[in-house]
């Protein structure tokens, strides 16, 4: 599990490492047990009044585009930064305007065993043309979730924070120690 301290303390360090100078909002940093997402917001370019919906559209994907380019080498630089201190990939997105991009993704194996209804599902998925494989039906059923289950997964995760603010409270293992009680010690031995 990822606690708060540990995604706090990266969303800090990408604050302050990240150049101010690249985006003019930094709209959402998220972490997970392998990677750490970056997304910022560009500025939209000036097209005046009378730009239509499809030249705003096209220009924002154009400076996308634009920032993707400029800043390659440098988020690289970043990203293996990050990768050293925190031990995950790092990836990287961008919005302008309503465009919104994600550069790199990284695709994280998981492995699990489902009994025959759950991989009847996944094969009727396939079967109607909504999958191509049952690693592709289980990712689609994950956003349909993901999508779907706001109220219940922001309360899962709130759930998750109480108790994560309940193990602080206790003892912590790196400082605190226990005395460990030699055989010689025991009652019986005295």
């Amino acid at each position: 599990m990822i606690t708060n301290r540990a995604r706090e303390e990266v969303r800090g360090w990408i604050v302050g490492r990240v150049p101010a100078s690249w985006f003019t909002e930094l709209v959402e940093v998220t972490t997970d047990r392998e990677e750490i997402t970056v997304i910022g917001r560009v500025a939209e370019p000036d097209l005046g009044p009378q730009a239509t919906e499809v030249e705003r559209q096209a220009a924002c994907e154009g400076r996308i585009t634009e920032f993707r380019e400029r800043t390659r080498g440098a988020r690289v630089e970043v990203a293996r930064e990050a990768n050293i201190r925190f031990g995950r990939q790092v990836s990287w997105g961008a919005v302008c305007g309503t465009e919104r991009t994600v550069f790199t993704h990284v695709s994280a194996p998981v492995m699990t065993r489902l009994r025959q209804p759950e991989r009847v599902v996944l094969d009727t998925l396939i079967a109607a043309g909504v999958a191509r494989s049952r690693s592709d039906a289980l990712s689609w059923c994950v956003r349909l979730i993901d999508q779907n289950a706001d109220g219940w997964l922001g309360d899962l995760r709130g759930s998750l924070a109480h108790v994560e603010k309940v193990r602080e409270q206790g003892p912590d293992p790196d400082r605190d120690t226990m005395t460990m009680i030699r055989p010689q010690e025991r009652a019986g031995d005295l």
